[in-house]
């Protein structure tokens, strides 16, 4: 048996063994690594290695491999996106061009589909018109309850840009947080060691974040945060770990020091910045309302 493919614009640059994996079957590396040197996989007739890049108008050929057997990717079905949504995203485009969006995300909603959450951003962007004939690709995440500026690529030429960029920490980003009591000092750099799970395996990553106190009182201040990594939850973690959780946050608090009416998390993606082609690009989100609101309740002045 054989099976002819034929490599699309949105997959140039990607790697054999990942397109397989994305658009074939979710198998392990060993049995695309054995399949490959079986001769198994070609490429335009010919053995490539796993790691081959891959061209416009490629042929990949499967000869030999039963792909009835093998676990299919992209299960989950997908959220339908109602006129109530549809509504609302409007409102969220800060930048939309060609190549890529940057959304204003509004807070209580993933950005992909989850075990706990069906509702997502990107089933839902995908149906405006801004989508017409193109299809969403996640460079980066923020966490459900975070509002703020968020990039959503239109292919994948600059999904893969635009990962690389996050990777070597060329866009910069700067969040905006109120949080529980004063700062000893106004400017500091918060450096701290954050543990994760791999699986079983306990992980430590090194987590770096510059922050600038904009006001403050004896119970809240308003802060600017400039994260230099890019670690799950790190702001969030690191605030907590130093006196200071974001208000309203119900995982990362001070147990029966957090006000419980503060139901919305104060923290906001404000600000991305970074060149392409020597272009610079500097996107901004507005305040959301809550936000605005929750400085005045706690008597902290907005001055941006």
């Amino acid at each position: 048996m054989k099976k002819v493919f034929l490599i699309k614009s949105d997959y140039v640059n990607s790697r054999l063994d990942r397109w397989i994996r994305r658009n074939i079957s979710d198998v392990p590396q060993s049995l695309i690594e054995k399949n490959i040197r079986k001769g198994n996989i070609k490429v335009n007739r010919k053995k490539r290695k796993s790691s081959y890049k891959l061209l416009l108008n490629d042929e990949i050929s499967f000869f030999n491999i039963n792909f009835k057997v093998k676990k299919k990717l992209n299960n989950k079905p997908e959220y339908k996106a109602t006129k109530r949504d549809l509504s609302a995203s409007s409102g969220m485009f800060v930048e939309n061009n060609i190549n890529f969006v940057v959304i204003n995300k509004p807070a209580g909603i993933a950005v992909q589909s989850g075990t706990k959450s069906r509702r997502n951003i990107l089933d839902i962007i995908k149906s405006t018109k801004e989508f017409e004939g193109f299809k969403p690709f996640t460079v980066h995440r923020i966490d459900k309850e975070t509002t703020g500026a968020l990039i959503i690529a239109k292919n994948r030429k600059y999904a893969q840009l635009f990962t690389s960029l996050f990777r070597i920490r060329k866009i910069y980003k700067t969040y905006l947080a109120i949080t529980l009591g004063e700062f000893k000092n106004n400017k500091d750099t918060l450096i701290d060691d954050l543990i994760f799970y791999e699986g079983k395996k306990l992980v430590k990553a090194k987590a770096i974040t510059h922050y600038k106190v904009l006001d403050s009182n004896s119970k809240y201040s308003f802060i600017r945060l400039n994260p230099e990594t890019g670690r799950k939850h790190q702001l969030r973690k690191q605030l907590l770990m130093h006196g200071h959780p974001v208000l309203g946050d119900s995982k990362y608090r001070i147990k029966d020091l957090n006000n419980r009416k503060d139901n919305n998390l104060m923290l906001h993606a404000y600000n991305l910045k970074f060149k392409i082609n020597d272009i610079k690009h500097d996107y901004y989100a507005d305040l959301p309302s809550s936000f605005i609101k929750t400085l005045k309740e706690k008597y902290l002045k907005n001055f941006l």
